[in-house]
């Protein structure tokens, strides 16, 4: 499946709240997520690379999946 991350998630990729976390952990944690997604929703506990944790909010749209922001802890 095709990850789609918006402008908006790469942005928040440099705050100091998701230090560490990469485009390719938000790849792998998006890819790994089962199942079809119609509304947009908050998935909890991802491990980065770097072992930060973090949340993705993401949907399922035709062109693969959505990710529209991440939240570090």
């Amino acid at each position: 499946m095709k990850v789609i991350i918006t402008e908006h998630a790469r942005k928040r990729l440099r705050d100091l709240r998701q230090d560490k976390i990469v485009v390719s952990d938000i790849i792998i944690a998006a890819g790994g997520i089962p199942g079809r997604i119609p509304t947009a929703t908050r998935f909890r506990g991802f491990f980065s690379k770097s072992g930060r944790v973090f949340d993705i909010v993401a949907k399922d749209i035709p062109g693969g999946r959505l990710v529209i922001t991440i939240i570090g802890k």
